[in-house]
């Protein structure tokens, strides 16, 4: 499959430690499969540090990383489950990597859930409110990388 990742500059070589901390899924490299949803990511950073939107592509085979045993974890909708995740992931008060997957794959939590979780860490809605707000929201999908090892099944065309 091929995989997106947007920025302000063409992605030569994948550093993971350049990756920002206390993202959805934690320090790592994130890519998406809709090509739009990285240009508009890459519009994003542009407009934060400079350079020029740039989309750098990939091919990624999902089913030999799984082959290969690499632990995977995928979250085929917003629930429960991954609102949890992304929060731990999110918290700044904790230190280091928040699991042990090497390819985490699941939907985008954007700024709006971004408020919902801060409403949930400020006890003013429950955990089952945040997941009642994922219903409504149009996610968009992100591959993460975590690990050298995952960065072996994805090679830049």
């Amino acid at each position: 499959m091929r995989l997106y990742h947007g920025s302000n500059r063409p992605i030569e070589h994948v550093d993971l430690s350049k990756g920002k901390r206390f993202k959805d899924f934690g320090q790592g490299f994130y890519t998406t499969d809709l090509k739009q949803q990285a240009l508009e990511w890459s519009k994003t950073i542009t407009n934060r540090f400079g350079g020029a939107p740039t989309i750098t592509e990939f091919e990624f085979d999902l089913d030999k990383a799984i082959c290969a045993g690499l632990k995977i974890k995928i979250f085929e909708t917003a629930n429960r489950e991954w609102a949890l995740f992304v929060m731990a992931n999110r918290d700044r008060t904790r230190t280091g990597h928040q699991h042990d997957y090497d390819i985490v794959i699941g939907p985008v939590a954007d700024d709006n859930m971004a408020r919902l979780f801060g409403l949930y860490d400020m006890n003013i809605i429950d955990l089952e409110a945040v997941v009642a707000g994922l219903t409504y929201k149009n996610l968009n999908s992100q591959y993460f990388f975590a690990t050298e090892r995952a960065l072996e099944f994805l090679n830049k065309l």
